[in-house]
């Protein structure tokens, strides 16, 4: 039964998705990780509309943003922020203030996040998991709803370092937009610039329409039945079969919270099989290594396991 927030996320998706031709699959997946309250890891060759759908998300929220450029030289202090003495005028004793950095904004663009060093991934990571950052031994609240958005470069490309396990379990989702077909494309060069309509966009959701949507993915209804076929799956990670490590309880719920979102954006009350499924790769993926005698890629050893593990 559709809802007011249903046909909120539905004018979401929409309004997206005349900005990001033909990839209605992975802006839903977009959406769907924001309603987790999770972080985004989109991972691709360049040029093909990371930044774009990024920008596009915050606009049609009504989030503020933020674009951080992370390069090899990129310094913790110029995500986070610095704390500067000011002196005092007449007779006004002088004092240290915080000059905030870019990452104090609703979504933070962490654009080709796999070229900076471990010290600035460590600042990062704070972000992420805390919701704060600690300048100069003072914790500052960053604000809410927070979100990071993260491109990242293909690991063959010079100039990028792998991102350490720890950062990439932090992301709820990991997707790939992938190349244009022929019609989207015909599209994109025949129809107006797409950063020209961006500019034009207006927000269909407020920040606090959004909160009360992650509100409602928590009151998802997710049966007995679900739990023990998500604990089957999880188990079989763990099995040595398919991957070096399995998933761990983190992981679990992370992939459970992104199925309800899914749930909800399909506009149903309940979990089912096909929301676990649907959220699969792009949930978990990133957080396994394959073992190298299957010589295949996490993805697909991901979608082997979902075809072993029967349905109890």
């Amino acid at each position: 039964m559709s809802t007011p927030l249903h046909s909120q996320l539905a004018s979401l998706v929409g309004q997206i998705s005349t900005i990001i031709v033909g990839k209605r699959v992975q802006i839903e997946d977009s959406v769907t990780c924001l309603l987790t309250g999770g972080h985004l890891l989109i991972e691709d060759v360049p040029g093909v509309g990371k930044t774009t759908l990024a920008h596009t998300l915050a606009a049609s929220l009504g989030l503020q943003f933020s674009r951080v450029q992370f390069t090899a030289d990129l310094l913790p202090s110029d995500l986070t922020g610095v704390t500067i003495f000011e002196r005092g005028q007449g007779s006004e004793a002088g004092r240290f203030v915080f000059h905030p950095g870019p990452v104090f904004a609703q979504v933070l663009l962490a654009d080709e996040i796999n070229r900076a060093g471990p010290k600035t991934q460590s600042a990062l990571l704070e972000a992420m998991e805390e919701r704060q950052v600690t300048v100069e031994g003072r914790t500052h609240a960053l604000p809410q709803p927070f979100f990071v958005i993260a491109t990242q470069n293909p690991s063959d490309q010079l100039g990028t370092y792998p991102l350490p396990e720890s950062q990439l379990d932090r992301f709820a989702m990991r997707i790939t937009l992938g190349y244009p077909d022929a019609r989207s494309e015909r599209a994109l060069l025949a129809g107006q610039d797409r950063r020209e309509a961006l500019t034009q966009l207006k927000p269909v959701m407020t920040p606090a329409d959004l909160l009360r949507a992650q509100q409602a993915v928590r009151a998802i209804h997710v049966a007995e039945p679900l739990l023990d076929y998500l604990q089957a799956l999880i188990a079989a990670t763990r099995s040595g079969r398919w991957f070096a490590q399995g998933l761990s309880p983190r992981a679990g719920l992370s992939w459970l919270h992104t199925a309800r979102a899914r749930a909800l954006l399909m506009q149903r009350d309940h979990v089912s099989p096909d929301d676990l499924q649907a959220v699969a790769v792009q949930a978990i993926a990133h957080r396994l290594v394959p073992l190298p005698q299957s010589g295949r890629g996490a993805a697909e050893q991901v979608q082997a396991l979902l075809q072993a593990v029967a349905l109890r």
